[in-house]
């Protein structure tokens, strides 16, 4: 099947390339001049050895307009094609002194300018060890861009991990992701929405490997080129991609205890106008967890007590593999294409003991309830990238296709037997979901003035679900009957068509950035076994707008305003989620309407000599809050279902500090305190909550003897009520060890995770009569060992590479 699949996938993008391709290479032999000579020469440093692919740029010699140019190869060689007329030659390469070749004149015969001789800047080698690390945290307009290679706690984990170390970002026990105490938070990978999250983002981040991830970018206001949907905010997880020139890449592996193994690499070749990427990421887990609750139930006409103590184990593994080439068809035509294939396959198992209890406290049965669940996904994804820049700087035209196959099954077995005999289930039950999903996006960027520009976009989205789910429960031997309340198809079928259109411009010592974008949203809900259908058509409007105020060089102001929404996610509107419990049961809402968010934020940010200190507050009007409801029968069976409730009101205060007392010392520090407020009306009865919560973290980096690293970060959660009782706090602290070697091309890493082992999940509900308290943690402390090492590269280049040198030679 799988095969299948990407053999249909690889036709379709090849249609694709060869389609769009075809303007870019007219525009190649249209740029071609009729008549050109070239012009020659080779490149040597002061040592008389080659310069390879430094870049070289042919200019005019009358204004030093760019006429055109290219790289010199391996040797150092180049042949740069121009027609009659007066030249000079711009020649830049990394650690060298740029140098001008004047007064070439072409007229018909070629130009041989022999050996040219570049010489060593002292000052660039002197940075590239001593100013080459890039920052943990960029600050930008609309956005906040972690780094998180220098986290020592993010190596060796997978991107849920690294969620859960961003500032104002909190990750639960069970990998559900909230941003500023908000789950409605949108997850991209690269900028775009994609199947390596999947329907299940909370499992699917797991199956990341964060030797994969280069950084990931917090924005909180997304301005208009980016969807409305996230009520909160959006996430972006921006994968690695190197385009050196030569073979270079990053290899590494992990081990771990509980079983954690995982090894990856991220490779690539790159030469004259192709670069070939490459990365694989294989990990294996074994996680085990545990719990208990107490639920205790008094009403007019029937009360009960029982308590619940859970085991479970999460084992499985993941494979990410991911190729694509980038094809430069000339200076300002660039193509790229990437396949990337997951599969994976987790072995589940759970053991839940039920105790009940009589009413005055006395053990009446007990009743054992076991899972074995096998649950393999798969996901392909093919995408095209096609990007056109032009002689004015600044000015893009940009467009974007993918495709996207996914499949999940969830296949579990049950018994639950009882001590005196009175109980013996068998039952099983099986979930498949399939998703199927097409995009396509259009950007121009016009530059106009000296920092002006307009940009504008067309998008259109198609996403087909397609969800089965039953329950079977055995008669008599072999004899298996669906349970008609546990068996439906749900077919969700989303249209989503987009066009925005943003400006911006620097006034002074203000700049201004003010978009509009409208979203036209066709959705079709449909329960194909009982016939019930909802249709959603509207179409709404989403301003933003975006002001920075440099009040003095070290400090700006920033205000923002954007207007969004949060739709309903697939595991919200599905009838069914697992049977699992056969007491609890979460079930989705296939009528739930999407939340709308006005959302207020102003920031300052401050350049100190020795660090940053960016502080904001923030207000949000949401509108159809979503909230989890929890209901209980006479029998004691607790559904908990999401509903929208009327209105909710959030303030907060956000700090994020990095500060370097010394040279050795690093330190980072962050908070988010607020105030949630939620108030609706369900079945008649008021539901509201008012909360004073906070997050924070708090990490330490000392480099120790010149080469050994040593990080310790502390992370806390303070309380915060719910419409219907309270979440507690949580705290967790993790260390890393790291140490170069192999002369810089190798880094070793030891680290623990959840040291005190206190990472768990504490909650409070109460309703009506009902009360439950509940612990789960679903990992324990874990120490982990990872070694990487750099191909044709050390750490030191590395890092300055990524500063932002690599321009001159894209």
């Amino acid at each position: 099947m799988p095969g299948a699949m990407a053999t249909a996938v690889m036709k379709k993008l090849l249609l694709i390339v060869s389609f769009l391709a075809l303007p870019g290479f007219q525009l190649l032999a249209q740029d071609e001049p009729a008549h050109t000579y070239p012009i020659t020469g080779k490149l040597e440093d002061s040592d008389k050895k080659p310069v390879p692919f430094a870049n070289v740029a042919l200019l005019a010699a009358r204004d030093s307009a760019l006429i055109g140019g290219g790289t010199a190869d391996e040797n150092g060689l180049f042949n740069i094609p121009a027609e009659p007329g007066s030249y000079l030659l711009k020649i830049t390469f990394l650690a060298m002194d740029e140098k001008i070749v004047p007064n070439i004149r072409v007229a018909a015969q070629p130009v041989a300018l022999g050996t040219i001789t570049l010489t060593s800047n002292a000052r660039v080698l002197e940075e590239l060890v001593v100013q080459g690390e890039k920052s943990q945290m960029d600050l930008q307009l609309d956005k906040r861009v972690f780094n998180v290679g220098k986290d020592l706690a993010n190596i060796g984990g997978n991107a849920s991990d690294i969620l859960n170390n961003m500032p104002s970002v909190t990750v639960d026990v069970e990998g559900n992701v909230a941003l500023r105490g908000s789950g409605n938070v949108r997850i991209l990978i690269d900028g775009k929405q994609s199947g390596m999250v999947g329907l299940n983002p909370a499992e699917a981040l797991r199956q990341i490997p964060a030797d994969l991830i280069e950084s990931v970018e917090i924005i909180t206001n997304p301005s208009s080129r980016y969807d409305a949907e996230g009520e909160v905010g959006i996430l972006n997880i921006v994968m690695k991609k190197n385009i050196r020139y030569g073979l270079n890449g990053t290899f590494t592996g992990t081990a771990g205890y509980p079983s954690n193994f995982g090894a990856s690499f991220n490779v690539n070749y790159r030469r004259k106008k192709v670069n070939l990427i490459a990365n694989y990421g294989w990990m294996y887990r074994d996680g085990p967890g545990r719990g208990h609750s107490r639920q205790e139930y008094n009403s007019a006409d029937t009360s009960f007590v029982y308590e619940q103590t859970n085991r479970r184990n999460r084992a499985g593994y993941s494979n990410n593999v991911r190729v694509g080439l980038d094809y430069f068809l000339n200076n300002y035509n660039t193509i790229t294409a990437t396949l990337s294939y997951r599969r994976s396959q987790n072995d589940n198992k759970s053991q839940l003991e039920y105790r009940d209890f009589d009413m005055n406290n006395l053990l009446t049965r007990t009743v054992t309830r076991t899972e074995n669940e096998t649950e393999p996904r798969t996901n392909i994804e093919a995408a095209f990238n096609y990007v056109k820049t032009f002689e004015r700087k600044g000015q893009s035209l940009t467009f974007d296709a993918k495709y996207i196959l996914s499949d999940e099954t969830e296949a579990s077995r049950f018994r639950e037997v009882a001590n005196n005999n009175s109980v013996d289930i068998r039952q099983r039950s099986y979930n498949t979901e399939d998703e199927k999903n097409f995009l396509a996006q259009l950007d121009y960027i016009h530059p106009f003035g000296k920092d002006g520009k307009v940009e504008a976009g067309l998008k259109t989205s198609i996403r087909l679900l397609d969800n089965d789910f039953s329950v079977h429960q055995e008669q008599e031997s072999n004899y298996w009957v669906i349970l008609p309340d546990f068996d439906n198809r749900l077919a969700y079928d989303e249209k989503i068509h987009a066009a925005y259109l943003m400006a911006s411009n620097q006034f002074g010592k203000v700049f201004v950035q003010a978009g509009l974008r409208g979203e036209y949203s066709d959705i079709l809900t449909e329960l194909k076994k009982t016939g019930e259908t909802n249709h959603r058509r509207y179409f709404n409007l989403f301003p933003s707008i975006h002001l920075s105020y440099k009040l003095q060089d070290a400090q700006t102001l920033q205000l923002s305003y954007s207007y969004r929404l949060s739709r309903p996610s697939f595991r919200d509107l599905l009838p069914f989620s697992n049977f699992s419990d056969s007491r609890v049961f979460r079930a989705g809402n296939p009528l739930l309407n999407p939340e709308f968010t006005h959302s207020f934020e102003a920031g300052h940010l401050i350049n100190m000599e020795k660090g940053t200190l960016l502080s904001s507050i923030y207000y949000r009007r949401r509108l159809g809050v979503v909230e989890n409801i929890t209901s209980v029968d006479s029998t004691g069976f607790t559904t908990i279902t999401p509903i929208n409730l009327a209105t909710g009101d959030s303030y907060g205060f956000e700090f994020n500090l990095t500060y370097d007392p010394a040279p050795w010392w690093k330190l980072t520090a962050n908070a988010n305190i607020f105030r949630a407020m939620n108030e609706g009306y369900y079945n008649d009865r008021l539901y509201s909550s008012d909360t004073y919560s906070w997050t924070s973290r708090l990490s330490s980096r000392v480099t120790l003897f010149g080469s050994v690293d040593f990080q310790t970060s502390f992370n806390y959660r303070a309380p915060r009520r719910t419409t219907q009782g309270k979440d507690l706090s949580i705290y967790f602290i993790d260390l890393g060890l790291s140490k170069d070697i192999l002369k810089g091309r190798g880094t070793l890493t030891a680290s623990v995770r959840d040291l005190l082992n206190s990472q768990k999940r504490r909650s409070i509900t109460e309703n009506a009569g009902y009360y439950s308290y509940s612990v789960f943690q679903w990992r324990p402390r874990q120490f982990l060992l990872t070694f990487s090492y750099r191909l044709n590269r050390s750490k030191e280049k590395q890092n300055f590479e990524k500063g932002g040198e690599m321009g001159d030679e894209e």
